[in-house]
């Protein structure tokens, strides 16, 4: 067993909305400023505050989530995480309470707060509230056990003098301390896309924004009352997480630049520990692959943001069809699979792609899926034979003009179920040894996955 002993708190949130993502980009910069090795974690299936929190405290953010990897996983990885940190501070998702189940909290915030034996700031927007606040934050306090609310950050009030009253109301009903309390437009906003904020890399070119939130969090709320609060979280042992051996070096191209960066951070690490060395490479950048690669993985991202840029790079193209048809391993998800597809239409324009899949990807002028999904292999695919059992999560804005399976040979190999059982069609499109999917595996959390693909990418050198 391991030990936790790393302070800790969670932000969560009464809702979306309230300002809990810019609350904890200002709380890990203000922190990391001051010299604390600051360790981030971001709950549910999210690409995009990640990259955020990871600028914000110079070290890489993880996702924690326990439907897609599992309680004893999500606690392996904290521990792993937050061996040489000062304090892990977790963001969490949607409201305190939601997760995948109307009836319980299962994947929600709640719930990964009470695995990780973690207290909770909750942050309220009490713009047009006043004493009705002390009944809101009793009700997030009482509503379940597990949940230890430990104390409340207020967000948009309407002046010092409001948010005084509100701190009064709280003490006034014993409930959990005000740790600050800021003003209406207090907070710097962050740009955002359809799916969410966009990335760091693409919007922070220098770090004015970050220190702007740093600077609101060191005016308005207490460093020092959050620190004493991460410091009460209990030591927490979690069984010693499985590593593999070194194996057979694999090179595995990865694609990753301003279109394709929907990639877990622990991915990474899992590769590595099974003998993987990642070679980045860009789609949108560069004119030919790494050399002596064994296979390809082309992950999620934006590739309708630069459809013109991609379709003109005709020898990236080029390079990728080569390899696909010298029958080494390409997995594309998501984003990956447009870029595989025969190309994106959006905003009346067609932009050509490399023309792998036989089908045209489409934006919609609406989410077109949102939610988790759990894969069932039909077959033998890059990712495990049949019978194997896959988690993640699906959101995208766009989709397929038709269906692939049984064009030139390709087929279905994923049933798919959404967590409470309701099926849904067949997807994950297979041939020779190109796998295409619009679902975002968890695969870190399945190593057995990984070394049937890293075992695929070593037959077909």
């Amino acid at each position: 067993m391991v030990n936790i002993t790393c302070p800790r708190i969670v932000i969560a949130g009464t809702k979306s909305g309230v300002g809990k993502t810019s609350l904890s980009l200002g709380i890990a910069r203000a922190f990391a400023r001051r010299g604390v090795k600051v360790q981030t974690f971001k709950v549910g299936p999210d690409f995009l505050d990640p990259t955020h929190l990871t600028r914000a405290s110079g070290r890489p953010c993880y996702n924690l989530d326990t439907w897609m990897m599992g309680r004893e996983y999500a606690l392996g990885l904290f521990a792993r995480a937050t061996a040489d940190a000062d304090l892990a501070i977790v963001e969490g998702v949607m409201g305190l309470f939601d997760g995948y189940d109307p009836e319980s909290s299962r994947g929600s915030t709640a719930e990964m707060a009470d695995f990780l034996r973690a207290p909770l700031l909750l942050v309220v927007n009490a713009h047009g509230m006043a004493r009705s606040v002390a009944a809101l934050v009793k009700g997030y306090a009482e509503f379940e056990k597990g949940a230890d609310l430990a104390g409340v950050i207020i967000n948009q009030c309407g002046s010092e003098k409001h948010g005084a009253q509100l701190a009064a109301s709280l003490r006034g009903a014993l409930l959990p301390p005000v740790v600050g309390a800021l003003p209406r437009g207090g907070l710097p906003s962050l740009p955002s896309r359809h799916l969410g904020l966009v990335a760091a890399d693409d919007t922070l070119p220098g770090d004015g924004r970050l220190d702007a939130l740093a600077d609101a969090v060191e005016k308005h709320l207490s460093l020092e009352q959050m620190l004493r609060i991460s410091r009460s979280a209990p030591s927490l042992a979690v069984p010693d997480p499985i590593t593999s051996g070194p194996k057979d070096p694999v090179r595995l191209g990865i694609a990753k630049d301003e279109a394709f960066h929907f990639y877990y951070q622990d991915l990474f690490d899992a590769l590595a520990e099974q003998g993987c060395e990642t070679v980045f490479f860009s789609p949108l950048h560069e004119g030919r692959l790494p050399d002596r690669l064994d296979g390809l993985y082309i992950g999620g991202g934006y590739p309708e943001e630069y459809g013109a840029a991609l379709s003109e790079n005709q020898a990236m193209k080029d390079a990728i069809r080569t390899f696909a048809r010298d029958r080494r391993p390409v997995y594309g998800e998501c984003g990956g699979l447009m870029y595989l597809s025969e190309g994106v239409i959006t905003e009346g324009r067609s932009y050509p792609l490399t023309g792998l899949l036989p089908v045209w990807t489409r934006m919609l002028g609406r989410r077109k899926t949102l939610g988790y999904q759990e894969v069932a292999l039909s077959g033998d695919t890059l990712l495990g034979v049949a019978g194997t059992q896959l988690r993640g999560h699906e959101f995208h804005y766009s989709d397929m003009e038709s269906d692939p399976a049984g064009r030139d040979g390709w087929e279905t190999v994923y049933r798919v179920k959404r967590p409470l059982g309701d099926e849904r069609p067949p997807e994950g499109y297979c041939r020779d040894e190109i796998l295409a999917s619009y679902i975002h595996l968890h695969l870190a959390s399945r190593p057995g996955s990984i070394t049937h693909f890293l075992n695929r990418c070593r037959r077909r050198r």
